[in-house]
């Protein structure tokens, strides 16, 4: 019976949930629970204080961090990713990692996290849902920019906000 109960519990607080996000949003959501393995912690983009002492280290490619990027971020890459390019952040600082949906993120938190680095987390939804809820992008001058790199069609429908480029 105790089950049945957290089951309900859970259901309704997922409908609530769900009731205020729209239908793409929640399409969004879905496909995100199912590709992620959720194996590093996860940060939502309206949890995330600019303001605080954070590296954000950007995990695409690099004609994708050329278009636009989170102020201030470390290019590190997903391919060709080498753990000397991380050589100089302590095992202890902050360190949020993003791409375009948190996908090749995750995978890169994974490498950090088993080196040893404590305070690793993965941006949830990306650069994608940075941008769709009004957060700024800059480009390689830290000049702010509307461009952000969609890395391709498919995965560019879920960029509702900002210029996409390909």
């Amino acid at each position: 019976m105790g089950g049945f109960i957290a089951f309900i519990f859970i259901l309704l607080n997922t409908s609530i949930f769900y009731q205020d996000m729209s239908k793409k949003e929640k399409a969004y959501d879905v496909m995100l629970q199912g590709m992620l393995s959720h194996s590093v912690a996860e940060v939502k983009v309206e949890e995330v204080d600019t303001t605080q002492d954070v590296i954000w280290l950007d995990a695409r490619e690099k004609k994708e961090y050329a278009v636009s990027k989170i102020k201030n971020a470390v290019w590190v890459g997903y391919d060709d990713f080498d753990m000397s390019r991380v050589a100089n952040i302590g095992k202890e600082q902050e360190v949020i990692v993003y791409c375009s949906i948190g996908y090749r993120s995750e995978k890169v938190a994974e490498r950090l996290k088993n080196a040893g680095y404590k305070n690793v987390k993965n941006l949830y939804g990306g650069i994608f849902s940075w941008v769709n809820k009004d957060r700024k992008v800059y480009d390689s001058l830290e000049v702010e920019t509307e461009k952000v790199h969609a890395y391709g069609r498919m995965w560019g429908i879920w960029l509702d906000k900002g210029e996409k480029v390909y």
